[in-house]
C-alpha cells in the first residue's frame, strides 16, 4: 500500500501562511488559524506541504486502507480558502443554509473570502464537525 504524503511535520505554520501571495487570502488564513486554535484547543501543525491541521484521528476503511488525518484544518489555495471539515455537510444543513457564499466537496468547504460567510455560523460548523469526528474515533484527537 502506498505511503501517504500528507502527514504531520515540523514545518513552520506561520512561515507557510506568510508566504501566501494573495494578501486577502493570507489575512483570512490567519483568521482561520486563530479560530481553529480556539475551537479545537489543539496547536496547529503542518500536514504535508500545504495543509494546516489541528488534532488528529485514525481512520480505517472497509478496504483495509487506513491512516491518520487532522480533526480539522485548512489550506489557503489559489482559488479559495479550503477548510477540511471531516464530518461532511449532510447533517449540518441548518448551519449551511445560514453560512453565506461557499462551495463544498465531500469534506471540503471552499470560501473565496471570509467576508462572504457568517463567522458565528462557521465557528459552530467547525465545532460540530470536530466533535462529530472526535466522537466517532473514540476521542482520537492528539
Amino acid at each position: 500500500m502506498a505511503k501517504l504524503k500528507t502527514t504531520p511535520n515540523d514545518e513552520n505554520v506561520e512561515a507557510f501562511l506568510n508566504a501566501v501571495d494573495n494578501e486577502q487570502r493570507k489575512a483570512d488564513a490567519f483568521t482561520i488559524l486563530k479560530l481553529m486554535k480556539e475551537v479545537t484547543g489543539y496547536p496547529p501543525k503542518m500536514w504535508g506541504g500545504s495543509i494546516v491541521g489541528f488534532g488528529s484521528y485514525h481512520y480505517k476503511y472497509e478496504s483495509g486502507r487506513e491512516g491518520d488525518w487532522p480533526l480539522t484544518g485548512f489550506s489557503p489555495r489559489k482559488q479559495s480558502l479550503t477548510l477540511y471539515l471531516m464530518s461532511g455537510f449532510d447533517h449540518h444543513q441548518k448551519l449551511m443554509d445560514k453560512l453565506g457564499k461557499y462551495k463544498t466537496g465531500k469534506s471540503c468547504l471552499y470560501i473565496k473570502k471570509l467576508e462572504d460567510v457568517d463567522m458565528k455560523v462557521l465557528t459552530e460548523l467547525i465545532r460540530q464537525s470536530v466533535a462529530d469526528v472526535d466522537n466517532k474515533s473514540c476521542g482520537g484527537g492528539s
